[in-house]
């Protein structure tokens, strides 16, 4: 029986061929010519529902993915339109995911699902918008931290959020990536550089932000909804614990209407220190991305 954090993982790797099988060579994926090859209409839709973010629209064997416009934001409509394109490709989805009697699959941004179907899709979307061999060839046009991810973001035209995860994935830069709310972490997730260092805390979903740190403070300003940033330096005991000092820069930068900030922790003295990260399926399950906003 595959595991939860198998089928998340292997939801990637499909989305990852799909982009491969449609030719796919260069950012950004062009997901009208995925959809089109399959008759699948996409519309934009500013009048969806609070907080809907994508729905997937069913008669008989024709489809179509309405996606929301209410935010001007091309990285999260195209999240969205690939999380949907997750539904229509990932083999069980279709004939598991509610559809109402309208024949519409909705689904929300900004919420925590624990829904394996929706974790499965927003994995996809990650895999087919951002794939590896293309993602690490990208990595090397910029700079380590905030400005190298909204780098990619802009290049691969992909939501902030899901192009910081990717890049913790990828990158080979000792990183850390947090988007929180209020005084919580919402979830977390290192690159393996940063696994690698030995003695560190490992942040999970709902522990509270480290005291006095930057994004603690950003995240009680009344104006952190909008996309200002911050940096700091930092000691990365502060956030992930260990037996060393270890120099660190802590980037924060609002995500707007969700009330959520994003942090990157960077700490470019850190070195690979052989692969000792844990494997096993509570590790993998702690550190899965959620994909919380899309921004």
């Amino acid at each position: 029986m595959k595991t939860r954090s198998f089928r998340i993982e292997d939801a990637k790797r499909q989305g990852e061929k799909q982009a491969e099988e449609d030719g796919m060579i260069a950012f950004p994926i062009d997901l009208d010519v995925i959809a089109s090859r399959r008759e699948i209409i996409l519309e934009g839709n500013n009048d969806a529902d609070a907080g809907v973010s994508g729905m997937l629209l069913r008669i008989d064997n024709n489809f179509g993915i309405f996606y929301s416009t209410s935010i001007p934001n091309i990285g999260f409509q195209r999240f969205s339109i690939a999380h949907e394109l997750g539904h229509y490709f990932l083999e069980g989805h279709i004939d598991q995911i509610p559809f109402n009697s309208s024949g519409f699959h909705t689904s929300k941004a900004g919420v925590f699902s624990p829904d394996i179907f929706e974790l499965e899709a927003d994995s996809f979307a990650s895999g087919l918008l951002m794939p590896s061999k293309l993602f690490r060839r990208a990595l090397n046009l910029f700079e380590d931290g905030l400005a190298g991810v909204k780098g990619l973001a802009d290049h691969c035209k992909t939501s902030l959020t899901a192009t910081a995860i990717r890049y913790a994935e990828l990158t080979d830069a000792a990183s850390a990536v947090i988007v929180s709310t209020g005084t919580k972490v919402d979830f977390a997730c290192m690159s393996v550089a940063m696994k690698s260092l030995g003695g560190l805390t490992w942040l999970r979903r709902g522990d509270p932000l480290p005291k006095n740190s930057l994004s603690a403070n950003f995240n009680a300003q009344r104006d952190r909804f909008n996309e200002m940033e911050q940096s700091l330096e930092v000691d990365l005991r502060l956030w992930l614990g260990g037996d060393r000092h270890l120099d660190a820069i802590e980037e924060v930068i609002g995500l707007g209407r969700y009330g959520k900030t994003l942090t990157i922790i960077t700490s470019p003295d850190a070195q690979l220190e052989g692969d000792d990260a844990e494997n096993d399926d509570s590790f993998d399950e702690r550190w899965t991305p959620r994909f919380p906003g899309r921004r």
